[in-house]
């Protein structure tokens, strides 16, 4: 039997926006939403989101910011929160964004990686949403069918190529991923280490799912890739998701019984695994010897709620 979940959502999940996709291709009601001096501007510069001393999201009014917009270099209508309009601008060009008077009593630029998991779980998942459109407007500026420019459309949520004989249509990319606690039905679970981690992290394992592959397929064929351990696709289970726009992933998590048996690593893909128990977890230094998964991670997520069946 595989753990329940908890009812709390994953981080960055849950975005308190309604993005009403029924009316992003008229261009006409989205301008004048976005014209509102009331509406608010989330700037992304290089990956970052504006935040100030207390870990809070900084949201700026048009009436207030509104040459923010102007000078954008793309710029991607959100949604609504309470009839208000968010509106994300990349400002990434701008070698100095601290320079505008605007920015620069506000806060400063940080990476929603280093201060999401104590953020207000709202204001962080709107970020997250940001930085993936951002991202993928800033590498989707050519058709990968013709090679010719592309522009934005739909408030910012496809791009379609200039070339009226190819005309093709590009949609955000998301790359699906699954992510898996392997247990033994009991007290153990395994929990690996890549090199690239800081010093002490472990977590769950993790991989891309292939061309034709089903997301079970996927758990039961990195395991096997990582630690040679055999799983059946009927003993893979379900658990969550969570979106993870660094830069463009949506995380599908699972629980996966396997027999307790020696691990076999590979040394291209992680640094170290092994079994762990319930009580090895709960004792956890956190420190660079040993830590947990980062807690705004659906491997955490995983883990905790493992833990807690025990």
């Amino acid at each position: 039997m595989s753990p329940r979940k908890s009812p709390a959502p994953n981080f960055y999940a849950g975005v308190p926006l309604d993005r009403i996709d029924q009316r992003r291709a008229d261009a006409t009601f989205i301008d004048r939403l976005v014209s509102d001096p009331d509406c608010i501007i989330v700037p992304v510069w290089r990956n970052k989101h504006l935040i100030a001393a207390e870990a809070e999201a900084v949201w700026l009014r048009r009436r207030d910011a509104g040459h923010l917009v102007a000078v954008a270099r793309e710029h991607m209508f959100l949604g609504l929160r309470s009839d208000v309009p968010y509106l994300a601008v990349d400002l990434s060009h701008l070698e100095t964004p601290e320079d505008d008077p605007v920015l620069a009593r506000q806060g400063a630029f940080q990476d929603l990686r280093a201060v999401g998991p104590v953020m207000n779980r709202c204001d962080s998942a709107i970020l997250a949403y940001a930085r993936g459109l951002v991202h993928w407007h800033a590498r989707h500026g050519f058709c990968g069918v013709c090679g010719s420019p592309t522009v934005s459309e739909k408030a910012g949520h496809q791009r379609r190529c200039t070339n009226p004989a190819c005309g093709a249509v590009h949609f955000p990319r998301t790359d699906p991923a699954v992510i898996m606690l392997v247990h033994d039905g009991g007290e153990r679970c395994v929990l690996g280490r890549q090199p690239i981690w800081p010093p002490g992290m472990h977590s769950t394992l993790a991989g891309f799912v292939e061309p034709g592959e089903s997301l079970e397929e996927a758990v039961a064929r990195e395991i096997l890739e990582e630690v040679n351990l055999p799983v059946a696709v009927e003993d893979v289970v379900y658990h969550s998701s969570q979106p993870w726009p660094f830069p463009s992933s949506i995380m599908l998590g699972f629980y996966a019984r396997a027999d307790f048996g020696p691990l076999d690593t590979a040394e291209d893909e992680l640094e170290s695994a092994a079994w762990y128990t319930r009580d090895q977890l709960r004792a956890s230094p956190e420190d660079e010897t040993f830590k947990l998964p980062r807690p705004d991670s659906i491997a955490r997520r995983l883990v905790n709620d493992w833990l807690a069946e025990g």
